[in-house]
């Protein structure tokens, strides 16, 4: 019996994306959550402190508009300052809700003791931290606290490989055959000029002969 278990495996793995907070409540351990953030083998893409206005939680809490506890959220969402992270990771969505912990964390303590809100955090509105709760909360989140950002997939494995063999190695190699044998003092700066110069997507201009006109 042929083994299919090869199949099974992915040819393409994915870079998400995902918004998190540090709320105000946690913004003076925002260096330490940064390091797990690092540790749990994010990257971080974007980056920025912020003080949203009441209107503009509103705005991002939308979602939760008509609940009990949406004064109250955006009330203090709005109290103090807060960073503003794009992480990305394979599969980062659900990654990064495993390290902060559900919401209602509090409640139940001791299910999860090592989360990020079961460290930082106080009561369930309080708990440090935010994260997207999915891939259409991401998009609309991210681009909400970091409107130029892409929210696209990267594609990496198979596919990854494949574009850069055919855009992207045959015009490097012939050029890092020439660095070899040019041996520039700056080898850095020598192979970047002959990449703008050698670009094949580089436009041809033509000029056109004045006398002619």
């Amino acid at each position: 019996m042929a083994d299919t278990s090869k199949s099974q495996i992915p040819n393409r793995i994915y870079v998400e994306r995902t918004l998190a907070l540090i709320k105000p409540d946690a913004i003076d351990r925002a260096e330490e959550i940064e390091e797990v953030i690092l540790t749990s083998g994010f990257t971080i893409l974007q980056k920025r402190e912020l003080r949203l206005s009441p209107e503009q939680c509103s705005d991002f809490y939308a979602e939760q508009y008509g609940k009990m506890i949406f004064p109250s959220l955006t009330t203090f969402m709005s109290s103090g300052p807060i960073v503003a992270l794009a992480l990305a990771r394979h599969q980062a969505i659900a990654h990064w809700k495993a390290v902060i912990g559900p919401v209602n964390w509090f409640r139940d303590r001791e299910k999860h003791p090592g989360c990020l809100r079961a460290k930082y955090g106080t009561t369930d509105m309080r708990n440090a931290v935010h994260g997207s709760d999915s891939f259409s909360s991401a998009e609309r989140e991210l681009k909400f606290m970091f409107p130029n950002s892409v929210i696209e997939p990267i594609s990496m494995g198979e596919a990854a490989t494949d574009y850069l063999g055919r855009f992207v190695s045959p015009t490097m190699l012939t050029g890092l055959t020439e660095l070899c044998k040019q041996k520039p003092a700056d080898p850095f700066k020598w192979l970047a000029d002959w990449l703008v110069r050698n670009n094949p997507n580089k436009p041809n201009i033509c000029y056109e002969d004045n006398e002619k006109h």
